[in-house]
C-alpha cells in the first residue's frame, strides 16, 4: 500500500472555504480512482495562516499515477485554488507502508 501526502496553507480568512473546496477537489477526485483506499485530511492553525495536511492511501503506484499522472511526484491542484490564497507545498511524497495503525 502506498500513502500520498501533500501540505498547503491559506490565509485564516479562507480556512473555512478552503477547507470545503479541498473536499469537493482533491479528497472527491482521489476517492474516484480506482485503486484509492482513502483519504483523510487534519487542519493546523498557526499565526495567520490554516496548514491542510492530506494522506491519501492507494493499493499500488499505477493508482497513484491514475490520480497524478506520470510526474506524480508534482502536486495535483485546482484552477480554483487560486481564489483562496493556496500556498501548496509543489511536491507530494509517496511512502509504501503495510498498514495503518491509528495513533491515540
Amino acid at each position: 500500500m502506498i500513502v500520498r501526502t501533500w501540505h498547503g496553507c491559506v490565509p485564516l480568512k479562507h480556512a473555512a472555504g478552503f477547507h470545503a473546496h479541498l473536499l469537493q477537489t482533491g479528497v472527491e477526485h482521489a476517492l474516484s480512482i480506482a485503486g484509492n483506499l482513502g483519504a483523510e485530511f487534519r487542519q493546523e492553525t498557526q499565526g495567520e495562516y490554516a496548514h491542510f495536511f492530506l494522506a491519501s492511501y492507494w493499493e499500488n503506484i499505477d493508482a497513484v499515477k491514475a490520480f497524478a499522472g506520470d510526474d506524480y511526484h508534482v502536486a495535483v491542484t485546482y484552477p480554483d485554488d487560486e481564489q483562496f490564497g493556496l500556498i501548496s507545498d509543489p511536491y507530494v511524497f509517496q511512502h509504501e507502508i503495510s498498514s495503518i495503525v491509528p495513533i491515540v
